[in-house]
């Protein structure tokens, strides 16, 4: 079914009869759209792309070649019958080529990955979340809102990770405390906190708010709020917010205090941003009680 506007396709494009197909949507070539999808206005849907029954993609987004949205969980292959679990994504989405998402996750509004991305079943992920290049999230697990995963980034099942953070290329966090066994136990990551590059979390462990992580460290024990952990295995070795700038020599952290790129602040700063809110709007951010100047 399509509104107003006829649909841009290329060549041998299918096009299920009972899709919702918005104004102004554009597809490359041999791109496959099945019953049971929506798209939303003016989406963008580049070649060789697959959309599988039960995906809702939101109006102004943009999906790069080679994906698959609404991949198959296993029951699939179990008897090769489609089993409908719905994904659902928010508005302004940019998916780059190579990008699968399973069914059965919820994605909010300007989601966006890098090439060859993996979100797996049961994610819940929230607003203006960027996932980087190779990246593999497992499924099971809950990242909150304006995080940043860099490339080559591995978030076992079971994870949980607030708003704000940051991750840098090479992290892992795992789950499994005896491998191989079925006893998950998924790391959580409170907001504002910051995993430098090759961080290894364990386990079940807490990485607390506006910790710092630095690069390389083997995490085998919970970091405080505010800690910078370091080495292998990781010790707490300072007060975040000791840490200087060096070639500024003024106080680096907290960062939300001189970083506003991408985030909610960028048009006045943190301290501004967060007076302004009111206590529902900051529990949504999970910072009712954070620190400010």
């Amino acid at each position: 079914m399509q509104k107003n506007n006829p649909v841009q396709q290329g060549e041998n494009c299918r096009i299920g009869s009972q899709a919702v197909i918005g104004e102004g949507v554009v597809f490359g070539h041999n791109c496959v759209v099945e019953d049971g999808v929506t798209l939303g206005d003016h989406v963008f849907v580049d070649s060789n792309t697959i959309i599988r029954s039960g995906v809702t993609l939101g109006e102004g987004s943009s999906v790069g070649a080679n994906c698959i949205l609404g991949e198959y969980q296993m029951d699939f292959f179990r008897d090769h019958t489609p089993h409908i679990h719905p994904l659902t994504i928010g508005p302004q989405a940019l998916l780059r080529s190579g990008t699968v998402l399973y069914s059965g996750s919820t994605i909010g509004e300007n989601f966006q990955t890098g090439h060859h991305v993996t979100v797996r079943e049961k994610s819940k992920i929230g607003d203006h979340v960027s996932v980087g290049t190779l990246s593999d999230i497992q499924g099971n697990c809950t990242i909150g809102n304006y995080v940043r995963l860099h490339s080559n980034v591995h978030i076992g099942q079971l994870s949980c990770i607030d708003d704000f953070v940051w991750i840098y290329p090479y992290v892992v966090l795992t789950n499994d405390p005896t491998p191989p066994s079925e006893n998950f136990s998924g790391v959580h990551v409170h907001s504002f906190a910051i995993l430098a590059t090759g961080t290894i979390v364990m386990p079940g462990l807490e990485i607390g708010q506006d910790a710092l992580v630095a690069a390389g460290a083997i995490v085998t024990h919970s970091v405080p709020d505010y800690a910078v952990a370091m080495g292998n295995p990781a010790r707490v070795t300072a007060d975040v917010r000791k840490i200087k700038n060096r070639a500024t020599g003024q106080i680096a952290y907290p960062w939300r205090n001189h970083f506003k790129t991408y985030m909610p602040w960028q048009d006045s700063d943190f301290e501004s941003w967060y007076h302004a809110l009111d206590l529902d709007e900051k529990q949504h951010f999970g910072i009712e009680n954070i620190e400010t100047e």
